[in-house]
């Protein structure tokens, strides 16, 4: 009854703003068209499709017909360099090694490798072998506008997504390839990218007039766009064969899903394809507003019936999906108030999701994607995306957010009373709802007054716990130590819980002080799930004098100034009365 009822408002809302927010977009962002030997491409693709129309699944040499792409890729050459997905090696030396360097330097991927790599190059399958056996009945499935947003790309990566998607896409599904150009200054992305283009079919290249960051570029594409649904991809992707018909379908099925192909890793220095035909991740988020993958929950790998079903997913990376281009209008496209990437995807998750559809994977749709050695470019605002974020959709759950980020407090975000207005508008539920239902499995912290933000030590004045985990992705196995304290959050966040814990949880899954039998200091170790025992290594009761008393151990946590490499760090001592073992914490405001 839900998804009927959104479907209905969303052809009310469209009778009245259909084209709205795009042309306001587009006349408010100003921009080029460069369109060559597309228009007769463009007109012809309603008429490929309009055959029979009895809805059958066809066989053999029609089907065959039916699947060819816009272009179909050269004669395979295992010779050629990266062929198949394969690392791609150069044992460089002198001048070559310095170009090399210097590519990565400017790009922060390995461009001079990439140029070594065929811009048709083949793909090992990286799916689940069911997919191959999926029919689809093509000639109901809606078209897409593939939508590339680029800024200062390098040529091959721009023109390998390019040749990849016209050469995966089935020609009856793909309208169109917009190339949206966010105002670069390179001259090989002037002139000689509209050459080159001017010879391949359905691909056009919209310039921007001034720079306006990914989110508004994306929204460049999306206004011009003449197909179904809306699909974005990165400027620097490959897709695997049969990538795109699964999105398509699904959105067929349910006009409210946003859909999102599994992203595989491309590294970024061999180009080597890391795909992996096993069960893909979902995304999530922590406490920092940050994008974070995990492993599908058994909850809903219960409402699949098929390893090929797809996966409902909390949050989405951002750079690649598709979406029916009504439904991204109802939802209300982007927010314009943000520029850069990062931040824009949780607020498009959460707005999904609490306004009534769906964030899907489909675990048959394969992209290739290069993840840079670092962004190559500023990203300075992308804080204030995720405040906006926090300030339209989290409701009071923001101060867990500011808490670990102060400094967000002070960020400058534009005003968001047209997204607050949209949010009523639509009917949006709240973000306890979406905590509840949709991810239960992120950890709420409890951060009651007094109990978190920095933890000092009396007797050592200005010094905090501290602690850096091993990297992004692994929380546990480095000691705390005592630092000075910075006031910034992050690092230096903790909380104590009602469950006698000292929890590191800016991050997700949440890290717990600990103590290895056997020994003194501190490490950080992973904390229970809620179905958990507290762990008798990881208690530790504040008591009323400020000390922390560790059950275990029956010692008392003191600040020593020489301990862990020659620096300070919390160890265990026997308990005694001592500044230096008096505890408080304090928030910054």
């Amino acid at each position: 009854m839900r998804r009927t009822g959104i479907t209905r408002t969303m052809l009310m809302w469209g009778r009245r703003n259909r084209k709205k927010l795009f042309l306001l977009a587009a006349f408010a962002i100003g921009c080029i068209i460069f369109q060559r030997n597309t228009v007769k491409d463009l007109g012809d693709a309603p008429a490929k499709r309009d055959v029979d129309g009895n809805g059958h699944l066809v066989q053999g040499d029609e089907l065959e017909r039916l699947k060819k792409p816009v272009y179909e890729k050269p004669p395979l050459d295992l010779n050629n360099l990266g062929e198949m997905g394969t690392p791609v090696i150069l044992n460089l030396e002198g001048e070559e090694k310095k170009k090399e360097e210097a590519s990565i330097q400017k790009h922060q991927i390995n461009i001079y490798v990439s140029e070594k790599i065929s811009l048709h190059r083949r793909l090992p399958e990286r799916w689940n072998p069911l997919c191959k056996q999926k029919q689809y009945d093509y000639r109901s499935l809606p078209t897409t506008s593939v939508v590339i947003a680029f800024y200062n790309e390098a040529w091959s990566t721009l023109l390998r997504t390019v040749h990849s998607v016209l050469e995966t896409s089935p020609d009856i599904l793909l309208r169109e390839v917009i190339l949206v150009d966010d105002y670069s200054d390179r001259e090989h992305l002037k002139q000689p990218l509209e050459d080159y283009i001017s010879s391949l079919r359905k691909v056009r290249l919209v310039r921007a007039r001034k720079r306006e960051g990914l989110v508004r570029a994306r929204l460049l594409g999306a206004s011009t766009a003449m197909g179904d649904v809306l699909t974005f991809l990165d400027c620097h992707c490959e897709s695997h064969e049969g990538w795109l018909e699964p999105l398509l379908e699904r959105i067929k099925e349910e006009e409210t899903a946003v859909v999102c192909p599994v992203i595989d890793v491309i590294d970024w220095n061999t180009f080597q394809y890391l795909g992996n035909p096993g069960e893909p991740q979902i995304g999530g988020f922590d406490w920092r507003l940050v994008f974070t993958w995990h492993v599908v929950p058994e909850r809903e790998q219960k409402l699949r019936r098929s390893p090929i079903d797809v996966i409902r997913s909390p949050t989405m990376a951002g750079g690649l999906f598709a979406v029916s281009k009504k439904y991204f209008e109802y939802l209300g496209t982007y927010d314009t108030g943000m520029e850069v990437w990062g931040g824009e995807n949780l607020e498009f998750s959460f707005r999904i999701w609490q306004c009534g559809g769906s964030l899907e994977i489909h675990p048959c749709s394969h992209v290739g994607h290069v993840f840079p050695k670092q962004a190559p470019y500023s990203r300075s605002k992308a804080l204030a995306n995720s405040v906006r974020a926090a300030e339209v959709w989290m409701g009071s759950y923001k101060e867990l957010y500011y808490h670990r980020n102060p400094h967000a407090r002070l960020e400058p975000f534009g005003d968001v009373t047209e997204r607050k207005k949209l949010k009523e508008k639509l009917g949006c539920k709240d973000f306890k709802w979406y905590l509840e239902n949709i991810y239960p499995d992120i950890h709420v912290p409890q951060d009651r007054p007094g109990f978190f933000g920095m933890l000092k030590n009396k007797g050592m004045a200005n010094y905090c716990f501290d602690y850096n985990p091993p990297d992004e992705h692994n929380i546990a196995g480095q000691r705390v130590i005592l630092y000075p304290c910075h006031g910034m959050g992050q690092n230096q966040f903790f909380e104590y819980s009602t469950y006698n814990e000292i929890r590191y949880n800016t991050r997700e899954p949440a890290g717990c002080v600990a103590v290895n039998s056997g020994t003194d200091y501190l490490t950080m170790q992973l904390c229970r799930t809620a179905e958990q025992d507290v762990p008798e290594d990881q208690k530790f009761i504040l008591r009323e004098d400020s000390t922390f008393y560790h059950v275990q151990t029956k010692k008392c946590l003191q600040a020593v100034d020489k301990s862990y490499k020659g620096s300070p760090a919390p160890v265990l001592k026997p308990c005694m009365d001592s500044d230096l073992q008096k505890w408080f914490f304090q928030e910054r405001t």
